[in-house]
């Protein structure tokens, strides 16, 4: 299966163009692999309707903590590409597959800082595990009394390391051994701090890489992300061959016609319903003495669809509407609170798309009890991505009433949190004379308890059950879309939400100007047809966004 995601299709991963446009959604996603903010902190971007947790570790192992861009990198990776994963939500205005890929480099990136780090480890500190021990049981204590909200606890937690190194150099000098053991001694207390300094050096150098990439998405300069694990360079190498498979398959499950509708939650990807415009009358002939000539659902979907391509063509050259897609959508409906979801299976089904036949056949068949529905839908991608507006129109004909409902549904941008810059490390502090005053003192980018934290994880991340059981873990929130599970509100925007507003009249219009015309050449009275439809006119300038899937009963 062929898909157009605006990449290059080169030998590996997808890299996207230079110069692409609507793609400050997906960078600002995918930013958040390379961040270093505390992992707390993205909860500060969960909405209303999908909420992040982040699983603690062990009370006695808060060392082994992750990080934001650590938790989040590792989380959308199992997620999106682990064996055997439920189904994802697809990312409308975004590329999950450049998310991912740019979680993937950056796993890459720390593996590899963690490779040097451990060889520190076990030079300068697993050969010499005592004094390693009593170091890290220092620094635990340390981080410990400084994260209290005492603001004496900083204080208490720096002359507690400046003790325990009083101590060291007394022992160094004072030393109670003789002998190889005197020598090992000294070494245990030395080589620890030794490795620290090395580790620093190391930990350094990555974070301003992690650190570029991170501004430079935000920037807009089109980072690729280079993921050399996803290209086979041999038959034999099964672990890059079923990467690739995983990629394309997300890539595939991105472009399916199949979607959710979640009760209060809307339909998942699309956002919820704002607002909803109704055209229901009878079917009556023209002529008295005449039968209506025999049309199906499917027949005035056709016509709507033809004339939903004239859309972005105007009378006037004053701009208007950039070209829409236009699609055939399956909607499923689930619970309100589904923690997954199922999509439709079988001989009507390949590569996650549902095919034409089975399309017209629910259109035309499936319009009243249990089962699928058949949407048309004509979506927007705007502000680069940060605004999806999706109007979904669907056609009934139940006895003699044909009903004609067109709906609105707006996804807002990704929170601010994954537009935000990485800033210099910093903090205000009183003068030494003018106490009323304060000044601003640069903070190293990787602290001391940093590196010690960094140090501790590397051995273990070979193994990230155990590392996610020690320090925690992101859980993310199910059924999981990278796009929707972090998105705003448009309403808050003047712009965005004026945008959503605007369209909701051309498409209307259209609508039923179509669906007239069909049932004209039918020979239907339109009368009736046309009067309502001129009264939904005036109701669609209404300006007010409503919480459509709301019902007040």
């Amino acid at each position: 299966m062929t898909v157009d995601s605006g990449y290059a299709d080169i030998f590996g991963p997808q890299v996207p163009r230079t110069g692409d446009e609507g793609q400050t959604a997906t960078f600002a996603l995918a930013s958040a692999a390379y961040r270093d903010n505390e992992v707390e902190e993205i909860l500060k971007a969960n909405n209303e309707w999908h909420e992040s947790k982040v699983k603690p570790g062990q009370k006695w192992a808060k060392i082994f903590r992750p990080n934001l861009g650590e938790a989040f990198s590792r989380a959308v990776v199992d997620r999106m590409l682990g064996s055997g994963r439920a189904p994802l939500i697809q990312s409308f205005g975004a590329e999950p597959q450049v998310v991912v890929e740019h979680c993937l480099a950056a796993n890459r990136i720390r593996r590899e800082r963690d490779n040097l780090l451990t060889i520190v480890m076990v030079l300068c500190g697993l050969l010499f595990l005592p004094g390693l021990l009593v170091w890290l049981l220092v620094f635990t204590l340390r981080t410990t009394i400084a994260r209290r909200e005492d603001k004496r606890a900083s204080t208490l937690a720096t002359t507690l390391l400046v003790a325990v190194g009083a101590l060291a150099v007394i022992f160094l000098i004072r030393m109670p051994f003789t002998g190889f053991w005197a020598w090992y001694a000294r070494a245990a207390v030395v080589m620890p701090v030794i490795g620290w300094f090395w580790a620093k050096l190391i930990c350094e150098r990555t974070a301003k890489d992690l650190r570029e990439r991170w501004d430079n998405l935000l920037a807009g300069s089109s980072v690729g992300a280079k993921v050399p694990e996803a290209v086979p360079s041999s038959p034999g190498e099964t672990a890059a061959e079923q990467l690739r498979q995983s990629l394309a398959r997300l890539s595939a499950e991105q472009q399916s016609n199949s979607v959710f509708y979640a009760g209060p939650k809307g339909i998942l990807g699309m956002g919820t319903r704002w607002g909803s415009w109704q055209l229901a009358e009878d079917l009556a002939p023209a002529d008295p003495d005449r039968e209506i000539h025999p049309f199906r659902s499917w027949d005035v979907i056709r016509s709507i669809h033809d004339q939903l391509r004239m859309l972005e063509r105007g009378p006037l050259n004053t701009g208007g509407f950039t070209k829409p897609s236009i699609r055939h959508w399956i909607v499923t409906p689930i619970g309100e609170n589904a923690k997954e979801v199922s999509r439709p299976s079988g001989t009507d089904v390949e590569a996650y798309q549902v095919k034409s036949h089975a399309i017209q056949d629910i259109c035309n068949k499936q319009q009243f009890g249990s089962g699928d529905r058949h949407y048309l839908g004509v979506q927007w991608t705007l502000w680069d991505g940060q605004l999806v507006i999706t109007m979904l129109i669907t056609v009934t004909v139940l006895y003699e009433t044909l009903r004609i409902e067109v709906t609105g549904h707006a996804l807002g941008p990704v929170h601010p949190l994954f537009t935000t810059k990485p800033a210099a490390k910093e903090k205000s502090v009183q003068k030494s004379l003018k106490r009323w005053e304060t000044r601003t003192v640069k903070l190293p980018l990787v602290d001391t308890d940093e590196v010690v934290r960094l140090a501790a994880r590397a051995p273990l991340t070979w193994y990230p059950p155990l590392l996610n059981w020690l320090g925690g873990s992101l859980t993310l929130p199910e059924p999981f879309g990278l796009r929707h599970a972090w998105a705003a509100k448009p309403w808050r925007h003047r712009f965005m939400a004026d945008d959503a507003l605007r369209a909701a009249t051309p498409v209307l219009r259209v609508v039923h100007s179509a669906a007239i015309r069909v049932l004209q050449e039918n020979g239907v009275d339109t009368e009736k047809f046309g009067n309502r439809s001129a009264f939904l006119s005036t109701a669609v300038q209404d300006p007010t966004p409503r919480k459509a899937d709301l019902y007040d009963a």
